[in-house]
This record gives structure tokens, C-alpha cells and sequence, in this order.
């Protein structure tokens, strides 16, 4: 790929409509590294909405962006299980009072601890920059969090409903192959800035080589799958089976 031609892919990538829509959706992400591993044939289909996605994006907004949580609706509502709720907001996913006023808590939590704050709002910080790059011979995009320059360290925000469990939570939901990708293409080490939603504990992880290379072979797994269900012409995938002996 020119790199006039890099240049400009990234400056769409900046737009989180295009990141996320149709135009980003060309290239491989850390969030396909669970379909890719497990259900290649789901690739592609839609996801149902989620709440707990819409509640990790306000969260990342509130913290980093603020000024466009105006994109939110918030419902006064106990529960998404009730006609008032599904009166104000059918068929779209919106945040409940109750788990916006938890997230500012948290984010209130983040800013009063001084080397959490320093993380997020140092000298020379950047926010949600994407990055894209060749990675096992198909192009991975990814966006940050957090770019840290004065540290030298990209930052990723994330929340817990146990922190004691976040290593675990790590390796189930593949922050190592995220962790691999960023800090592939940003040549930057890479954290995680962790907050237990219900005790409220900051947590900072950093990445061991270990953690890295499992990261590494997970996305080059990843590609692999890829390859054989979306490129190869030959390969049927009702003819596909695993082959293992135990």
C-alpha cells in the first residue's frame, strides 16, 4: 500500500462512522478475533445490540471525549424490561439513569487517583487515534484509547465486574491479541487501566512478552481462518471438520 494512500485510509479511519461502518469493515480488527477463532462462517453477520457495548462506549466517551456525550440517550427508567422503556427508545439500545450516574462515579474514582489521572490528561496526550498496518499478510486496523507520549505507553481504559479475575478476562475476551496489535503498530508499550465496577479498585496491567506472543499467535490464527473461509475459492465450508487427536 503508498503511503499517500495509508495517509488518507487513516484520516477516514479518525471518523468513528467510518471506523465502524461499512468503510472500516474492509479491514481485520481485534474484535474479529473471536469469530475468526471460533465462527468464521459469523464474521460478517449482524450482532444483536447489546447494552453492555453501549455502556463501555459511554464510558470511554465520558472519560476521554466528553464533549460528545450529547450522542447518548439516557432514559430515566429502572429497567429495560418494561413498556415504558421500550415506549421511549424501541427498538434502539439507551443507557439507563442509574448506569450513567455509576459510570461518572467511576469516572470520578479514576480522576481523583493521581497516577490514573496522569495516564489519561499528561503533558502531551492523544485520543482515539487509529492506526493501520500488515500483520500475518491481512491488514489489521486498530484505534486507541489513549497515546500517551509523554510516558511513552498506549493506554487502554477498561472496566471490570472483578478485577481480581482481569487476567483471566484478558485471555477469554483476547486482549492479547489486541495488546499485540497496538503495540505492533504504535511501537509503544501497551497498559491496561482497569476499574471494578462494583468496589470501584483501579487496576494497571502491563503486557509480558508471554502475553504478546499469545497475542501474536491468535492473530496469526485469526488470519489463517481468514484466508481459508473468505479468500480461498476451493474451500467449501460444509465440507470443513476438525481433525485432532487426544
Amino acid at each position: 500500500m503508498k503511503k499517500s494512500q495509508l495517509k488518507d485510509i487513516l484520516k477516514n479511519l479518525e471518523d468513528d462512522e467510518k471506523y465502524y461502518g461499512d468503510f472500516g469493515k474492509q479491514f481485520l480488527s481485534n474484535s474479529n478475533i473471536g469469530a475468526l477463532l471460533t465462527d468464521p462462517l459469523s464474521l460478517h453477520l449482524p450482532q444483536p445490540a447489546n447494552p453492555n457495548l453501549v455502556k463501555g462506549a459511554y464510558f470511554h466517551t465520558l472519560v476521554l471525549e466528553p464533549e460528545k456525550l450529547n450522542r447518548y440517550k439516557i432514559i430515566d427508567a429502572k429497567t429495560r424490561n418494561n413498556a415504558e422503556y421500550k415506549a421511549l427508545t424501541n427498538p434502539e439500545i439507551c443507557l439507563l439513569q442509574h448506569e450513567a450516574d455509576m459510570l461518572q462515579a467511576l469516572n470520578e474514582t479514576l480522576m481523583a487517583n493521581e497516577t490514573a489521572k496522569g495516564l489519561i490528561q499528561d503533558i502531551d496526550v492523544e485520543y482515539e487515534i487509529p492506526g493501520l498496518q500488515e500483520l500475518a499478510g491481512e491488514w489489521w486496523k486498530c484505534k486507541t484509547d489513549i497515546k500517551n507520549n509523554t510516558q511513552g505507553i498506549i493506554v487502554d481504559l477498561k472496566t471490570s465486574g472483578d478485577i481480581t479475575r482481569f487476567e483471566q478476562s484478558a485471555r477469554n475476551y483476547n486482549y492479547d491479541s489486541q495488546a499485540y496489535i497496538y503495540s505492533s503498530y504504535f511501537k509503544m508499550d501497551f497498559i491496561f487501566l482497569v476499574i471494578d465496577k462494583k468496589t470501584k479498585k483501579i487496576g494497571i496491567f502491563d503486557c509480558s512478552p508471554q502475553f504478546l506472543e499469545r497475542g501474536k499467535f491468535k492473530v496469526e490464527e485469526a488470519a489463517e481462518q481468514y484466508r481459508l473461509y473468505y479468500k480461498d475459492q476451493s474451500f467449501d465450508p460444509k465440507n470443513y471438520f476438525i481433525s485432532k487427536t487426544l
